[in-house]
């Protein structure tokens, strides 16, 4: 940077150029994304460069993090707490706890709608869904749902549903955000895990663990409409931003498959972690950090050559990641 700097001084007439590349350099330097590991039986929050994938610094914040969500400006995390069923919420910049409200018995998945106006958190044995106001940072509604044990909520990506994986149940419980209510149950395979939404919104894909299978569910007519067998307990998925692709991890393989949206076959195996679990891919689409469970990494998988980039070493458990 200062060698680019003497060099202008000397060539002006290379100022602009030059000028135009200290720009690109500096703006590349703030936009670097960050990516958050919650590690359950390490009770912290590992933090890493997406850039270099390195751990920047790990949060001792205590109990058993789950869940976590990050607002779109990546300022605040939400963070479900098994250990003290609750839902904290963090300032992302300084780790610091902000607030923290009850949510019933053994909180686990999280989700912020597309606005970030709302929060949904499965709470597993209330057998319901918790709505938080992220703006009055309250809980606004909790919502009842008749799959047992739900364990994620997702929000479609017009904010107007909720689809909720029931653990002891083969059924997708569906949930009208604005009525606050069930008005659906979408029959699928043995203990669904994991849900993903196509940007577009039309489409759904859901994990299956126990009958090792993915299914794809037609959201306008809430319809399944395939089913692609993925074998080893499927369990998270993760939908790529040109909603191309949808990756699922697979928990007995220490692998994560890569099915291709329409025609709904595996396309790609990747091998990673032991115990493969939730993931989230970059903002640009072009990597996808997998928590491994037993192995206490993080996998980072290069999506266009379909390879593993690389093992970054995190806490005891790592349950999923967040990446605003």
């Amino acid at each position: 940077m200062r060698r680019a700097l003497r060099l202008v001084l000397m060539f002006p007439r290379l100022a602009l150029s030059l000028g135009l590349s200290l720009l690109a350099l500096a703006t590349s330097a703030q936009t670097g994304q960050r990516a958050y590991v919650p590690n359950e039986e390490a009770g912290s929050i590992s933090v890493i460069d997406t850039d270099t994938d390195r751990v920047l610094e790990t949060w001792k914040v205590g109990g058993k993090p789950r869940g976590i969500a990050a607002s779109r400006d990546g300022s605040v995390l939400w963070i479900s707490d098994k250990a003290g069923n609750a839902l904290h919420l963090h300032d992302a910049r300084t780790s610091r706890r902000l607030r923290t409200l009850p949510l019933g018995e053994s909180p686990e998945g999280i989700a912020l709608s597309h606005d970030g106006r709302w929060l949904a958190a499965a709470v597993e044995l209330h057998n319901a869904v918790v709505l938080v106001d992220t703006a009055a940072q309250d809980i606004a509604a909790t919502v009842p749902t008749e799959g047992k044990n739900p364990e994620h909520a997702v929000f479609s990506p017009d904010g107007r549903l909720l689809f909720v994986s029931a653990e002891d149940a083969s059924q997708v419980d569906v949930v009208d955000v604005a009525a606050r209510r069930q008005v659906a149950s979408l029959l699928v395979g043995k203990r669904p895990r994991g849900i993903g939404f196509t940007p577009d919104g039309r489409r759904a894909y859901v994990a299956c663990e126990v009958d090792g299978a993915v299914y794809a569910v037609d959201v306008p007519t809430l319809k399944v409409v395939s089913r692609t067998p993925v074998d080893a307990f499927p369990n998270g998925v993760a939908v790529q931003p040109d909603g191309r692709g949808v990756w699922v991890s697979r928990g007995r393989k220490a692998a994560v498959s890569l099915i291709e949206v329409g025609a709904d076959r595996v396309v790609a195996d990747v091998e990673v972690g032991q115990r493969p679990w939730n993931m989230a891919l970059t903002a640009d689409g072009r990597k996808l950090y997998v928590a491994n469970g037993r192995s206490g990494t993080v996998t980072v998988v290069d999506v266009s050559t379909r390879s593993p980039l690389g093992h970054i070493t995190v806490g005891a458990a790592p349950w999923g990641v967040v990446i605003p």
